[in-house]
């Protein structure tokens, strides 16, 4: 057997591996046998060399050939089906942490031999207390899945807390779980805390610390709240039956008060408050009893328990979670010295605003004055006085204006004037000694002159121009060219 011969080519009979292809004598007797093949060209590309032409393979014996896609769909499929990694916590060491620019993280845990990616999406990692850092041991809880796009499985963690913990941890997870589905940790529900708090409401331990500071920050903050205390029992087994009891009695005292007629002596804000401790310590504020007793508290509340790093469910169900005591009484109530502040600066804003009003309503006082000034009969009848001098005066001097035009339009009219009625006088003259010479020819004198006579009728004056007009003894008045004569008629004369 040369070098180059496959195993399978051996004589003797040996069964060929498993990885071989069947043999062209191994077809099944009704099937033709293959055609010869011809020698392929130096011009056919390498593809034609590797893939068979249909027909020379049968179906049976080709492999069965999958895309990228389908191979990763059926590894998802596989990952998925499986329930233990459903629901999985993994422990190990943080590697690189990035965050991106949606708020995403993205990590590794490893251990010596191996390590898993890992994708914290930016809701669940705003909501949690903790932070992956590089090189800190961490459980993450979460579920395997695969990312199609690039082919991976990796770690989708819903939460991530420091490792060694234990049992309490778990049981803490799954309680928050449980309870976050009912809709007790919802934001919806957590009410805004009052502005200045009369009344103050404490369930905490009567002998610890914590009573002591929260007094402390209360009076110097703001020395007009008074608090009430409901002592109670913040560790140990009996805690969670106490602290129940505490805001039980804190709701029976504010209704109390109300239905006493004292409103204002009722609490309007309760803090439950706990110093420091370990996981153990504060297991009492993770009680299932604890929580739905915050819940159902009928005054806002605010939980202070612990450190800043300490995380309980109790501080999920609260309406207000602070990171200490001292702090939570800094939360309730306001600072005096900044509230006075206030006061000062809008005391300031309302005195301008004042004043400014003032301004305002004294200049309209004033216009309104002097419009009713304007309205009296004395100072209408002066201003009717006054308008009426002003017109006269107005319509003198117009007048004045008028009859100086007029003067001077005459002056200039008998300047241009006295020449012509000089000529036309001259003219009138001359025409009218014409006509009066005529006349004087003319006229009735001008014929008695001649030695002509004018005779008439005494009694009616009437000219006599037929003899037959004076009868006998009727009496004549002659008139000579010098003087008249009186005649009595002898009647008309015979002709001839």
């Amino acid at each position: 057997m040369s070098r180059r011969d496959p195993p399978s080519a051996r004589p003797g009979g040996d069964e060929p591996p498993d990885w071989a292809l069947p043999s062209w004598d191994a077809l099944p007797e009704d099937e033709p046998a293959p055609r010869a093949t011809r020698p392929v060209p130096a011009t056919e590309t390498s593809e034609a060399l590797i893939r068979p032409r249909p027909g020379l393979i049968p179906d049976q014996f080709r492999p069965a050939i999958l895309g990228v896609t389908e191979v990763t769909h059926v590894i998802r499929d596989a990952v998925r089906a499986d329930e233990r990694l459903r629901d999985v916590w993994v422990e190990g060491e943080v590697g690189r942490v990035t965050i991106s620019s949606a708020g995403h993280a993205y990590f590794t845990l490893k251990d010596e031999r191996s390590q898993l990616s890992c994708i914290w999406f930016r809701d669940d990692r705003l909501v949690s207390p903790f932070e992956p850092r590089t090189g800190l041991r961490v459980v993450a809880h979460g579920r395997i899945d695969v990312f199609d796009q690039q082919g991976v499985y990796q770690l989708y963690v819903s939460s991530v807390q420091p490792a060694g913990f234990g049992d309490l941890a778990l049981r803490f997870e799954e309680l928050k779980a449980r309870l976050a589905a009912e809709g007790l940790f919802d934001a919806a529900r957590k009410r805004p805390l009052p502005l200045r708090p009369a009344v103050i409401a404490v369930a905490t331990s009567a002998s610890g610390a914590v009573w002591h500071d929260i007094r402390h920050v209360l009076e110097r903050r703001w020395p007009l709240a008074e608090v009430v205390l409901a002592a109670c029992q913040v560790q140990g087994e009996p805690a969670p039956t106490s602290i129940v009891a505490a805001l039980a009695r804190i709701a029976r005292y504010a209704e109390g008060c109300v239905a006493a007629g004292r409103p204002a002596d009722a609490p309007v804000v309760t803090i439950l408050a706990r110093g420091g401790g370990s996981l153990e310590d504060l297991w009492s504020f993770n009680d299932e009893r604890v929580v739905r007793a915050i819940v159902a508290h009928p005054l806002p509340l605010v939980c202070a328990v612990g450190h800043e790093t300490d995380v309980t469910l109790a501080d999920f169900a609260a309406d207000v979670r602070a990171p200490t005591p001292s702090a939570a009484a800094e939360i309730v109530v306001p600072d005096r010295v900044q509230v006075a502040a206030g006061l000062a600066a809008e005391a300031q804003r309302l005195t301008g605003v004042a004043q400014r009003t003032v301004s305002a309503a004294r200049r309209e006082l004033d216009a309104e004055r002097r419009a009713l000034d304007g309205l009296r009969p004395a100072d209408r009848l002066a201003q009717a006085r006054e308008r009426a001098g002003v017109l006269l005066d107005r319509a003198t001097r117009t007048v004045l204006e008028q009859l100086g035009m007029a003067r001077a339009a005459e002056q200039r009219a008998e300047a241009r004037l006295r020449p012509i009625v000089a000529i036309r006088l001259g003219a009138a003259h001359a025409s009218l000694d014409a006509g009066a010479a005529a006349l004087a020819v003319l006229g009735p004198q001008a014929t008695l002159d001649r030695g002509y006579a004018i005779v008439r009728r005494s009694d009616d004056g009437r000219i006599l121009r037929r003899a037959d007009d004076a009868r006998a003894g009727v009496m004549l008045t002659i008139r000579l060219a010098a003087g008249e004569l009186g005649a009595t008629s002898d009647g008309p004369l015979e002709p001839g």
